[in-house]
């Protein structure tokens, strides 16, 4: 009697385990876990944009927005990185088709164009140094360099994402987790671009007009 009772009850609980399982979508916790990690990247800006809300009018007697940036070089590197952007787009629809030289043709743009922003921003802050406008002068080009550097590697470091993922296309096609990470690093190429377009209306549009 006891063991009939016993063997029902393990046929009950494999029943229910059966019916408890739940199929999940592929790649589904890499999505979630990437904006997850966006979410923690947008804390980061919102803390470094706050300190130059605070910093930002402290210029210790030394040169103010106004004195230092160059507007039309500004717009420049604006440029570059919304171009990016765009070309990112024509990469991620070239997927789509399943055209993989296409797509390696648009990623490789958007990385050049990256990278000329980063060497816009790389030329802007040695001449600031140069100019004896270095992070140390003052709290506004302390929290400014903080600011626009953070964005800068985050920058550098997304180039060097596409790289990687340029060679798994290369190597082994638009596989599904391929096409997954090419989807994650397009979340991260237009944060990137979001954040920039923060940076120059707050930072350099209204520091100049200050």
């Amino acid at each position: 009697m006891g063991h009939a009772l016993s063997q029902q009850q393990a046929e009950a609980r494999n029943v229910f385990l059966h019916f408890d399982e739940h199929d999940h979508e592929a790649g589904g916790s890499t999505m979630l876990g990437f904006w997850i990690y966006l979410m923690s990247d947008c804390l980061i800006f919102a803390v470094l944009f706050a300190c130059y809300g605070v910093l930002g009018g402290n210029y210790a007697a030394g040169p103010a927005p106004k004195d230092l940036f160059d507007l039309k070089l500004v717009a420049l590197n604006t440029a570059l990185l919304l171009l990016s952007s765009i070309t990112y787009g024509f990469a991620m629809l070239s997927s789509y088709r399943k055209h993989v030289n296409g797509t390696l043709l648009w990623l490789g743009v958007t990385g050049l164009l990256g990278a000329a922003f980063v060497g816009v921003e790389i030329y802007e802050f040695a001449h600031l140094i140069h100019e004896g406008a270095g992070p140390q002068r003052s709290a506004f080009l302390s929290s400014f360099f903080a600011l626009v550097s953070t964005h800068g590697l985050h920058v550098t470091f997304g180039i060097l994402w596409l790289i990687t993922l340029m060679v798994q296309v290369k190597r082994h096609g638009l596989t599904v987790p391929n096409a997954r990470r090419l989807a994650c690093l397009s979340l991260f190429w237009h944060f990137l671009d979001l954040i920039w377009i923060g940076v120059f209306t707050f930072v350099y549009l209204l520091g100049v007009m200050r």
